[in-house]
């Protein structure tokens, strides 16, 4: 028997175009099973909402109930039964057959409008997995929302928007800057922690947003914005060095602290850049923005020139923190003789007690300045030689061996001769 025949197919040619075509979905929520994996390997989990009835709805009923068709709908004994109303619909608008899809999203566009905020909250719910299917102007309704006059539906939207703009952090309808500024305390922490979101996922958005923020006149933007420098330190490229350097200028300490907080980070994935941020940033007056540029000394390449050059600098240096500080490294980019010399020049010109005890053991040479005992240390061996005493007895044992022996031959020759 033909199984494309069978199976209802005019031939194998359609019954094989039919199969490559199929595409595996979730029989509650009608998505792609692997859905999750191709959008970069984010698990979509946190956009879906708690299960609920809204998941057992059969298909075609969905959108009768969301717009009001009918008002109730039997959920099957195999699903677990019961009975689904508007809201568990309006939530599950998400899971329609591609036909009916742009019927649904009107209908969700129509639902996060509705007077009663339970319907409110039901279209924000089921927002998250539409705009993943069609997304046109959902977003903009989402950020009218956040602004809602009941507490809930205001504060599921904020929650809604902290995960959805890493998603969609390019979108047109999502006005970031406009609520990164807003007056109120609460509304600013909220769209500060849409941006950390954001500048997590895609850092390049993130900067773009950051930037701005660290040349505002108000303080606690830049305070803020660079609380979020950590997070694009590593991938930010040549604009995160920028944004890093100017928190480091910034005229607010607490911004130059923030700024400084990154140097490590830097140093372990540009070395050289950390370098010259570090050595731009020496003459820091507040004492613990100064101190963890100190601290970021030790995080610097001790191999590379310029940081070796900066250190030896630092030695000399008027502040004494810095002097403490740059004298501890010196025996990491300085072996030798060299190390040694320049110490000793150090120690001739430091004024504080403790530094110069310390420089002066770096510039001890034992081979040189030590006892007789840690001289002769460094005295090559001598060939090891015999005992001349010995030598004389044992020629003499030698002669003495050979007299003998010479006697015995001649008395067998005599001997013989008689013989």
């Amino acid at each position: 028997m033909d199984v494309a025949l069978s199976a209802g197919f005019e031939s194998s040619l359609h019954l094989r175009a039919a199969v490559s075509g199929y595409v595996a979905r979730d029989p509650r929520t009608g998505l792609p099973l692997s859905k999750a994996k191709a959008a970069r390997g984010r698990n979509l989990g946190g956009l879906t909402p708690e299960l609920g009835k809204w998941a057992a709805l059969p298909l075609d009923l969905i959108l009768p109930l969301a717009t009001s068709e009918i008002t109730v709908a039997e959920i099957p004994l195999g699903e677990g039964g019961g009975f689904a109303n508007r809201r568990d619909a309006i939530i599950a608008l998400h899971r329609v057959k591609e036909d009916d899809l742009e019927s649904a999203h009107d209908a969700l566009s129509e639902a996060i409008d509705e007077d009663d905020p339970t319907l409110r909250i039901s279209a924000i719910l089921g927002l998250p997995r539409m705009m993943l299917r069609r997304s046109e102007n959902l977003m903009y309704q989402l950020v009218v929302r956040l602004d809602d006059p009941d507490q809930e539906v205001s504060n599921l939207a904020w929650e809604t928007l902290e995960r959805l703009a890493p998603i969609f952090p390019s979108s047109s309808e999502l006005n970031l800057d406009e609520l990164l500024r807003r007056d109120s305390k609460k509304e600013r922490d909220r769209a500060f922690r849409v941006l950390k979101a954001v500048s997590k996922e895609w850092v390049e958005a993130g900067c773009q947003h950051i930037e701005p923020l660290m040349k505002d006149e108000d303080v606690d933007l830049r305070r803020r914005s660079a609380k979020l420098l950590r997070l694009i330190t590593e991938r930010g490229g040549a604009v995160g060095w920028d944004l890093i350097a100017w928190a480091l200028e910034d005229t607010d300490s607490t911004v130059r602290s923030l700024g400084a907080d990154c140097l490590p980070k830097l140093a372990s994935t540009e070395p050289r850049i950390a370098a010259i941020l570090v050595e731009a940033s020496l003459g820091e007056k507040d004492a613990a923005v100064r101190m963890k540029i100190l601290r970021a000394i030790k995080s610097l390449d001790m191999q590379n020139p310029r940081v070796a050059r900066l250190v030896i600098d630092g030695a000399s240096d008027k502040d004494v923190t810095l002097r403490k500080a740059c004298i501890s490294q010196l025996s990491a980019v300085l072996t030798g003789a060299t190390l040694r010399e320049t110490a000793g020049e150090l120690a001739r010109t430091e004024t504080d007690p403790d530094l110069k005890r310390q420089l002066h053991a770096l510039a001890y040479d034992p081979e040189m300045d030590g006892t007789e005992e840690e001289k002769n240390r460094f005295l090559a061996e001598l060939d090891p030689v015999d005992d001349v005493s010995e030598q004389i007895e044992s020629k003499k044992l030698e002669s003495t061996t050979q007299r003998e022996g010479h006697k015995q031959l001649q008395g067998r020759q005599v001997d013989e001769e008689l013989r």
